[in-house]
């Protein structure tokens, strides 16, 4: 990975006729300090982020312009701000949460730029129209990460054993915050043939995943037609992924009807049974329902009130994950926030609330809900596609990449869906991989396939210290 990144240093400027066409800038704007950096680089685009700090006095409402040596930069999505350009200058304007900047105040932005030819450091940046002046530096040096690397043999189980919530992150054995990056199932029901000792293999030591998601539907030729067959499936899942030292989240998958009360006998049946039986093990996430949808908060938070007990009678020690309202996005996607869940948690403890997204459908506001909710709530990203929200549509590479990369900075684990060979193009995997036995070559791996097992893939950083 490629970084370049530009420093532009405080600065004192007096306002004079700036201040009289700013009046949010009067006394205010007085120097900035902008951070920039390229995240990550491909052929033909990549990824910055944007820190800026105001030095003046508090301002409410602000423009930051971005001004690019050439018109071939162009910024084609960007997130916790406003994005527009107009030839080679791009203009980020806030966003309701973080209008204000006090003094010393600053801002994270981001966004995903395309370019041709070379791909140099913005020339300039202004703070409501005051210049950021001073030095500039570039830099375009190969990244390092300092991580810190197992002994041979040792896995995602092995390194981290029992896994624990401590305060917004998911924590190791060793009470330091961890990201666990891995893939979903799925339904079993339809795509049991994909999950076997090949394809576990290739997951746990091709792909080099932490986690798999075992998507087990309860309706839709699911559980309720045979609960007894589908706990015993599921069970042998996490044995299988136990054995190859990948953490498993068992995930009981509601999506129609939307009211996961409707299913609360069924959720307590099975999570009593799926609880006893591997309450001994390390490797397992209770995900306890997937994408309750057309409910309020308050009725999903009292099924999980309900469900939590039954599964701590049994396994008191494991990480539990509550689905949110509108399909997992915190509200958004039914037009509230994360401050229905912040505001009225759920009454347990060593919890984490599920967050969905789907890349050609959900871009900047909901990586702003992401951003402004993973200070105030252990956020874990149990699914998510890399197409739009139906399964379906073109793969959406650059809102992929800036979702990932957001991921990673906030240390959020995800799971992808899907590994599988199902005929959409959010699987991992082509049609008709599930009759073989490769399960990690190119030549099986779909565009979305390809992308996550080169993210999922490099190096974990798992403290041990």
């Amino acid at each position: 990975m490629k970084r370049s990144t530009a420093v532009l240093a405080a600065c004192a400027v007096a306002l004079g006729s700036a201040a009289t066409m700013l009046p949010n800038a009067v006394a205010a704007a007085q120097g900035c300090k902008v951070d920039y950096t390229v995240t990550s680089q491909w052929s033909g685009g990549f990824q910055a982020g944007v820190k800026v700090t105001n030095l003046g006095d508090a301002i409410t409402g602000w423009t930051l312009g971005v001004t690019f040596p050439t018109t071939s930069q162009r910024v084609t999505q960007g997130w916790n701000a406003t994005w527009t350009q107009s030839g080679s200058t791009a203009t980020a304007t806030n966003v309701d949460w973080n209008r204000t900047l006090g003094t010393g105040g600053s801002t994270d932005l981001g966004f995903v730029g395309s370019y041709s030819g070379s791909n140099p450091t913005p020339t300039s940046f202004t703070l409501n129209g005051v210049l950021c002046t001073g030095s500039t530096t570039s830099t375009s040096t190969t990244t390092t990460t300092t991580t810190t690397n197992p002994p041979v043999g040792r896995n995602p189980v092995e390194i981290n054993g029992q896994l624990r919530v401590c305060g917004v992150n998911l924590c190791n054995q060793y009470n330091r915050p961890i990201q666990l990056r891995g893939m979903s199932t799925h339904g079993i029901q339809w795509f049991d043939k994909c999950y076997n000792n090949n394809s576990l293999d290739a997951l746990a030591n091709d792909w080099k995943s932490d986690l798999f998601r075992i998507a087990m539907y309860v309706q839709e030729q699911g559980y309720e037609t045979n609960p007894s067959g589908f706990t015993n499936r599921v069970n042998s899942l996490v044995d299988m992924a136990e054995a190859r030292g990948m953490y498993a989240m068992i995930d009981f998958h509601i999506l129609t009807p939307g009211d996961p009360n409707y299913n609360i006998d069924r959720a307590k049946t099975f999570f009593a049974a799926v609880a006893q039986r591997n309450a001994n093990k390390k490797n397992v996430i209770y995900e306890i329902a997937n994408e309750p949808n057309g409910v309020s908060w308050a009725s999903i938070k009292s099924y999980a009130e309900q469900v939590i007990p039954v599964i701590r009678a049994a396994d008191p020690d494991a990480v539990v994950i509550v689905g949110t309202r509108a399909w997992s996005s915190l509200g958004v996607s039914e037009g509230s926030s994360e401050t229905e869940v912040i505001n009225n948690p759920v009454n347990a403890t060593n919890i984490m609330y599920a967050f969905h997204f789907y890349a050609a459908s959900h871009k900047d506001n909901y990586r702003a809900a992401v951003s402004r909710a993973a200070s105030r709530l252990p956020l874990f990203v149990t699914e998510f596609g890399t197409v739009l929200a139906t399964g379906g549509g073109t793969f959406d590479r650059s809102s992929t990449i800036a979702w990932l990369d957001l991921l990673d900075q906030l240390k959020i684990g995800y799971a992808n869906w899907t590994y599988s060979d199902a005929n959409e193009s959010s699987a991992a995997l082509r049609p008709g991989t599930c009759n073989g036995g490769d399960y990690s070559s190119s030549g099986v791996l779909t565009e979305s396939g390809a992308l996550l097992k080169s993210r999922i893939s490099t190096a974990d950083n798992f403290p041990t210290s």
